[in-house]
């Protein structure tokens, strides 16, 4: 028996049917009387539209899902072992711990898409035969594909991908920490601010990839190819810049705060521009007023509660920082990079300046990308030209603040500028 004929035509199924199919499974997760688990299994659902629906623990399993429009559905713990899955549209949506196993998403739009601890390894498609026990119906195991597949900010954290060939994906700013890419094809792919933090790439193939401003701190590169790769700006365990470590961060940071506290009478400024803070691990709570630590790495700090009024932090990378309840009141932070820090509570409204003269908290053209920023203080913050995508700006105070030219794709919580 060859494996071609062992293969079934899918079944054709109409938006009607699979609406019916919807409306069933809602009734299920709402423990209402009539409900079935989704079950699209061998089935052609080409071009249609699921967007919006919630299909958590559905079963897709060799399902064509071609050309479908499905923005922001619900697929947490879905079954997609082998679908295909060629141009779908699933922007924004979420496949936490999907079973991804041997899928083609070649052309897919997964931009802003939840894939945390989703599983996109090679998988075997098999039928079961009266004569022959389980026959395979491809040729070998099949790879998951994800040729020219947008990934652009997409969480990927603890995702496995080992042996997925991706080649001219594009993984701009996704967050690919401690995700397995053992012997990936990854040629030629955008990964530009993508964050890789604890990834395993040993053995994966990045020739020609463009990981500028990428995050490699931790990752194991092993046998890793970067043969013609674009790293400039790229984050490893290299320290950059002046290292902390050589300079006696100790005291300055102490005769910082005690300049900051006697009001300049005693201690004296301190200066840690173009310097690698990482070292430091917690800065919580000191008292850092006016520090000038201009193109400085903070990367992965704890900062919560650190008062940086006044600061000029222009060109920073404060990716991934704790900065929960900072006061940055009147900081200059033109150009930073705060893509997936917390934010919570941060103070980032303006410093006041004698009587009547307001400095405004300066973020214009930062990168605050997949960041949080729940309850935020940015009244009269100027983020022109910033990028906001996908940033979580629920409760912020935004009133006056400058948002001319802003990139807020994804972004939540900015409807009322209040």
């Amino acid at each position: 028996m060859s494996g071609q004929s062992a293969r079934a035509r899918p079944l054709r199924l109409t938006q009607k049917d699979v609406d019916a199919i919807c409306a069933r499974h809602d009734r299920l997760w709402a423990a209402r009387p009539g409900g079935a688990r989704a079950v699209f299994a061998w089935s052609d659902l080409s071009g249609l539209d699921l967007s919006g629906r919630n299909l958590s623990d559905a079963d897709f399993t060799g399902a064509v899902l071609s050309d479908c429009r499905m923005v922001g559905t619900r697929l947490d713990h879905a079954t997609l072992f082998c679908a295909e899955l060629q141009h779908v549209d699933l922007s924004e949506a979420s496949l936490k711990r999907a079973d991804l196993r041997g899928a083609c998403l070649r052309g897919a739009d997964l931009t802003g898409a939840d894939l945390f601890e989703a599983d996109l390894r090679e998988g075997s498609i098999a039928a079961a035969d009266a004569q022959m026990g389980y026959v395979m119906m491809e040729h070998g195991r099949r790879v998951s594909e994800a040729q020219g597949t947008i990934l652009a900010g997409a969480n990927l954290e603890r995702s496995r991908m080992s042996g997925v060939v991706a080649v001219r994906a594009d993984f701009t700013d996704a967050v690919l920490k401690d995700a397995k890419l053992v012997r990936a094809n990854l040629k030629q792919c955008s990964m530009v601010g993508a964050n890789l933090e604890g990834a395993d790439l040993s053995g994966a193939d990045l020739a020609g990839a463009d990981l500028r401003d990428a995050v490699l701190v931790g990752a194991n590169v092993n046998s890793c190819s970067f043969d013609g790769a674009r790293m400039d700006g790229a984050l490893t365990d290299r320290r950059h810049g002046k290292d902390v470590g050589a300079m006696p961060y100790a005291e300055m940071l102490r005769a910082h705060a005690q300049w900051c506290e006697t009001q300049g009478t005693q201690g004296s400024p301190s200066v840690f521009d173009s310097a690698d803070l990482r070292a430091l691990a917690s800065i919580k709570g000191y008292n850092l007023t006016a520090l000038s630590a201009k193109g400085a790495v903070f990367y992965g700090l704890d900062m919560e509660g650190v008062q940086l009024q006044g600061a000029q932090l222009q060109g920073a990378d404060l990716r991934g920082c704790n900065l929960r309840r900072a006061d940055l009141r009147g900081a200059r932070l033109g150009r930073a990079k705060l893509s997936g820090a917390d934010l919570r509570e941060a103070q980032m409204g303006p410093l006041l300046i004698g009587n009547d003269r307001l400095l405004p908290c300066d973020l214009a053209r930062a990168s605050i990308k997949n960041a949080d920023a729940r309850g935020a203080d940015l009244r009269h913050a100027v983020l022109t030209g910033a990028d906001l995508s996908r940033t979580d700006f629920t409760g912020a105070h935004t009133r006056d603040a400058d948002f001319q030219d802003a990139l807020v794709r994804g972004a939540k919580g900015l409807q009322s500028k209040s």
